[in-house]
């Protein structure tokens, strides 16, 4: 593969599928890489959520009816320390299911059976959302030393790098991009652990 395709495939969004029905393993396999996404696997909850900790997916589609835990549990799990877009995929089509998935913190909720269009679409949606910073118009903010690059995902002190974990990142990026405004607890809650969080606010005590 040639230095420009490995670029190219890199760009892709990761797409991390939580989901231990094979018959939509093997149709997701096929149809999301031929719609230009990268797809990582995991077939139980817990192994969901190694996944999103040590790949760090654009979008997480995921089932409701896991072997090991409730996909509620896991959308709960993430929350707590990322604001990654969660799509629900489940066969669970009962309103209270829906209402408590969403209160969790998910992004969507597809019921299964479903088009390829709907699913692709819900995903693009969902990217968009989550793209809002880095497409915010003004790639770098700069505050005295301190030298913020959404576009790459860095940010400097004085020349320097300092190194950021992915939440204390998404802090730092939501106040940049609403520099001069004062923002409520709820509202930074709400963009960097998700609406499941918007009332955690000892969250925002921690970091």
């Amino acid at each position: 593969m040639s230095a420009e395709s490995r670029e190219s495939a890199a760009s892709e969004p990761l797409v991390l599928v939580v989901e231990d029905e094979p018959q939509l393993v093997r149709f997701l396999r096929a149809t999301l890489p031929a719609h230009g996404f990268r797809m990582v696997e995991a077939g139980t909850g817990e192994r969901g959520l190694v996944e999103a900790q040590t790949r760090a997916p654009d979008l997480v589609l995921l089932d409701l009816g896991l072997p090991d835990l409730d996909g509620v549990e896991v959308v709960r799990r993430i929350r707590a320390w990322s604001a990654m877009p969660i799509v629900v995929v489940s066969a669970r089509g009962q309103e209270t299911d829906k209402v408590e998935a969403l209160d969790a913190g998910a992004d969507d909720y597809l019921t299964k059976p479903f088009g390829t269009g709907e699913l692709l679409a819900r995903m693009r949606v969902a990217l968009r959302h989550s793209s809002r910073v880095q497409g915010s118009g003004e790639p770098v903010v700069e505050a005295g030393g301190l030298r913020i690059d959404l576009g790459a995902r860095v940010v400097y002190r004085d020349g320097e790098e300092v190194r950021l974990t992915r939440t204390e990142y998404r802090l730092v990026a939501v106040l940049a991009e609403h520099a001069g405004k004062v923002l409520t607890h709820r509202h930074l809650l709400r963009e960097v652990w998700g609406p499941g969080a918007a009332s955690e606010t000892h969250y925002l005590r921690v970091y």
